[in-house]
């Protein structure tokens, strides 16, 4: 299968935002640092944890709207298709590793 993306002839597929997803994984990515500065900073083990479930809680919802995409967009397209066997294959694999 290529890429999820690709747009076969005269059909329009759904994109993510790729720039909304991209600054939420700099906003992310900024929060993983600072977790690691409080660890160098020593500081109460509950408040990391908190940072560390707030950053857990974001990937989650990076993946959903990542999954929302892919499920408008090619797994749609593959049903109506008629490649339905391979994409809920798939799909069921991607939704097992996200969960």
């Amino acid at each position: 299968m290529g890429a999820c993306h690709e747009e076969p002839a005269g059909k329009t597929v759904q994109r993510p935002d790729k720039g909304a997803l991209l600054k939420r994984l700099a906003r992310i990515e900024g929060q993983v640092r600072g977790i690691s500065g409080m660890v160098d900073a020593d500081r109460y083990c509950v408040d990391i944890l908190t940072q560390v479930a707030a950053v857990k809680s974001a990937l989650d919802a990076v993946a959903m709207q990542l999954l929302e995409n892919h499920m408008k967009g090619c797994v749609a397209d593959s049903l109506a298709n008629g490649d339905a066997d391979a994409m809920v294959a798939e799909l069921i694999d991607v939704v097992k590793k996200v969960r």
